[in-house]
């Protein structure tokens, strides 16, 4: 990619100003092309297909604005320095504003010229990657779906059948307590289905799915369910949970499944990076019409530098080495409670520990009750 030709259109009504653009140029890793108007300029960079527009502010025809803004339109990674012989800070704003992301006054020195040129190119290029990344964290989330519904899903739908047909054949041979038994692995199962079916609708595109099934959920209710099901892992960790305000009335319009996983995966993330012998805080209140929720713990912290990151897919801390995971846990929950209309944040000092805080809109207390 060191070697590719930057493609550099130069578009102005001045040809000495073509001219002298163009030898400024002369000696870099460009190619150039030359338009005396906005129009011409305009149908050549569909053509050309430039790296980098340089065009005039006063033109005949059309102007120097109108230009970015139609090239922008065209393709919005073009980078665009605007010349003018009539700066004011009005012009650069307006320059700014169509995409611009430089703006040099007449005459230019060939150093400045030269400098300019390089920091919109890096700009673009800037650009393109984070593109890609994107892609690439799309096609991550492609693939992790198409595995977890053939690796996963397949097998274990497999197994709840089976469940059902040895349900029963054995129906007239179990004890009380085998059939209990049984159907509470039937239960479980179907909960891990249902789990599955909700990862592969928040990795998709339309996680708002999620709200079909939503209807008055009492918090109490999502944390008591979470608890129960991080408190193996906190025993066998020796660590303890406290919660403060879990038995409240309060209530949230939600789907209970993917509330209670978002809640989980916060809880399962404190456990695991707390140490032995510490305690994990759950805290819920209302407040300002919202419900909120917080995870507390002691364990080892986020970086500062690792903090805006946290909710993004697979994004992993180098904290987190040592542990295991696929960093989709915190995204998860986020898309999760963003589906309600909610929010999470977090909080963290290295070596002193972590709160995450999730933030929902509160029914009023007569909405909702059972009737």
């Amino acid at each position: 990619m060191g070697n590719e030709r930057h493609k550099i259109l130069l578009i102005d009504d001045e040809e000495v100003v073509l001219d002298s653009c163009t030898r400024m140029l002369r000696g870099g890793n460009y190619e150039v092309a030359t338009a005396m108007d906005g129009g011409r300029g305009v149908a050549l960079a569909r053509e050309f297909r430039p790296d980098l527009v340089i065009v005039d502010l006063k033109m005949p025809g059309i102007s120097g604005l109108d230009v970015l803004e139609q090239i922008h339109a065209l393709d919005p990674t073009i980078a665009s320095i605007m010349l003018t012989g009539f700066a004011t800070v009005g012009s650069a704003v307006d320059a700014m504003k169509k995409g611009a992301c430089d703006f040099l006054p007449k005459p230019i020195t060939p150093d400045e010229f030269r400098l300019v040129v390089a920091r919109a190119l890096e700009r673009r290029r800037l650009v393109l990657e984070t593109q890609a990344l994107r892609r690439e964290k799309e096609l991550l989330r492609e693939q992790f779906a198409a595995i977890v519904s053939h690796e996963l899903k397949s097998p274990l739908g497999a197994l709840q059948q089976n469940l059902y047909a040895l349900a029963d054949d054995l129906a007239d041979k179990l004890t009380e307590t085998q059939r209990q038994q049984l159907e509470r692995m039937k239960v479980r199962v179907a909960d891990l289905m249902n789990l599955i079916q909700t990862w592969l609708r928040l990795m998709s595109a339309d996680i708002g799915k999620i709200r079909d099934n939503f209807q008055p959920v009492p918090i109490s209710a999502v944390i008591a369910k979470a608890l129960e099901s991080v408190q193996p892992h906190a025993t066998r960790k020796d660590i303890a949970i406290h919660t403060d305000g879990a038995g409240r009335a309060s209530r949230v319009q939600g789907d209970v499944g993917t509330l209670v996983q978002a809640l989980v995966n916060l809880l399962n993330n404190a456990v695991k990076y707390s140490r032995s012998g510490t305690t994990v805080r759950v805290t819920a209140m209302e407040e300002q019409g919202q419900v909120a929720i917080a995870v507390a713990d002691a364990g080892m912290g986020i970086a500062a530098e690792d903090l805006p990151h946290v909710f993004e897919d697979f994004y992993r801390a180098a904290s987190a080495a040592g542990e295991a995971g696929c960093g989709l846990g915190l995204p998860l929950s986020r898309r999760i409670i963003e589906a309600h209309d909610g929010t999470i944040s977090v909080t963290s000092e290295p070596g002193k520990g972590s709160t995450f805080v999730i933030r929902l809109p509160a029914l009023p207390t007569n909405q909702g009750e059972s009737k």
